[in-house]
């Protein structure tokens, strides 16, 4: 299982962005002894985590005075519909959530005010530098889920196989997997979804790009490509069920693995929390790659209107609300995602904690990102063209080679 992010927002809202960012403002900040009042719009805090926020925004308050917070909290499936309309009507807030696929039309359409004076050593690098465009940050990472490998002690005990590390490779994970696996015994490998989502993260694990470097062409219908395609669907009916078998019912795998019946699964940090005591004894470890490291990460991010009258008030919340240390105590008190910190101290008592008892690897997976490619409203789209694709090789329908050009031919027409 993959966390998807929110989906790419559409012409509609390409046009309104560019009709606000037209819109005159007021563009004098905060200064002096003057109260401001800010308006922050996020989806973040919404289904549990209010008081937290609140929390967050009244410390911040107390800390400074003279800012005031409006907050408006909207669930995730309306978020953009709403931000839409404010953006058409030019009343969006002075600072909201962002996810990293939808920066580039935020950026292109100039409602994203740049960011100076940020300090860069309270955020680990690769989730501020993907916030960033022709090295101007446009806005400040929030929190972040990423995907890791879990693996079944018991199972790799049982098999004699020494557990993953950190060095492992795709070869590892090929000779472990075929150990473990027992038909016999309902007992598998190795699990990993045979989508886009895993797709474009394997092809940069083999050194492959997703996209030309102008973003105007495909680029996976390459060897890197073929060589990513044919590892993921070699693993079905061998070290991993096949389609037939479950492998396409939604959670299977995450239930797979709760039943001690799955050696290693590809998944999200997510996810950890359902496996509690069961299976009895797992961890997790930063994903094998083949020729380099490359780590699924998703993040939330807080931006600053180009149109707002008190941008520096607005930066100065974003800031707190996304590298404060009570931020950030607070989102690992109430498991509230990950804060993006790289204060060690500050992560000291999650790190302790047990099952997953190798937590570290979380935030050692953030040094080799394997960002979501992003092509803008056909987005789920080209997914669901990768997907298919992928689907054909894994049910041996189609070599990895003609899949991959079939695809390609019909992702490039969505870019044009």
């Amino acid at each position: 299982m993959n966390k998807k992010p929110l989906a790419v927002l559409g012409a509609a809202l390409a046009v309104a962005l560019m009709s606000s960012a037209c819109t005159p403002a007021g563009q004098t900040d905060a200064s002096g002894n003057g109260k401001v009042t800010i308006k922050y719009s996020n989806f973040v805090s919404n289904g549990g985590h209010e008081k937290d926020l609140d929390a967050i925004v009244q410390a911040f308050q107390k800390e400074n005075p003279n800012i005031t917070v409006q907050v408006t909290t909207l669930p995730y499936k309306d978020y953009a519909t709403a931000l839409q309309t404010d953006l058409a009507a030019g009343t969006q807030a002075d600072a909201f959530d962002i996810e990293y696929a939808n920066l580039a039309t935020y950026v292109n359409s100039g409602v994203l005010a740049p960011l100076d004076g940020v300090d860069d050593t309270k955020y680990r690098q690769s989730l501020l530098e993907s916030y960033r465009v022709d090295g101007t940050q446009y806005a400040l990472p929030s929190s972040f889920s990423n995907v890791v490998l879990y693996y079944n002690k018991d199972l790799f005990d049982a098999a004699g196989v020494s557990y993953p590390t950190a060095d492992w490779t795709w070869i590892d994970e090929t000779a472990a997997a075929k150990k473990i696996t027992d038909s016999s015994a309902g007992v598998f490998g190795d699990f990993q979804n045979v989508t886009f989502y895993e797709f474009y993260k394997a092809l940069a694990q083999t050194g492959g790009k997703f996209l030309s470097d102008d973003g105007k062409s495909v680029a996976f219908n390459s060897p890197e490509g073929i060589k990513a395609a044919e590892w993921l669907a070699q693993k079905s009916g061998t070290t991993m069920p096949t389609l037939a078998q479950g492998a396409g019912t939604p959670d299977f795998d995450t239930k797979l693995f709760k039943d001690g019946k799955l050696g290693m699964l590809h998944s999200g940090i997510w996810v950890a929390s359902s496996f509690s005591d069961a299976p009895k004894n797992w961890d997790i470890v930063v994903e094998p790659g083949d020729t380099q490291k490359a780590s699924a990460t998703f993040s939330n991010a807080v931006g600053v209107s180009s149109n707002s009258k008190n941008k520096a008030a607005a930066q100065r919340w974003a800031e707190y609300m996304t590298n404060s240390d009570l931020a950030a105590t607070t989102r690992i008190e109430s498991s509230w995602e990950l804060p993006p910190t790289s204060d060690e101290s500050v992560l000291k008592d999650y790190l302790a904690k047990d099952k997953p008892a190798n937590r570290k690897a979380v935030f050692d997976a953030l040094e080799d990102v394997a960002l979501t490619p992003v092509i803008g409203e056909n987005q789920q789209e080209m997914v669901d063209i990768v997907t298919t694709a992928l689907g054909e090789v894994e049910a041996k329908r189609s070599s990895a080679s003609d899949a991959l050009k079939a695809a390609a031919d019909k992702v490039n027409a969505l870019l044009k």
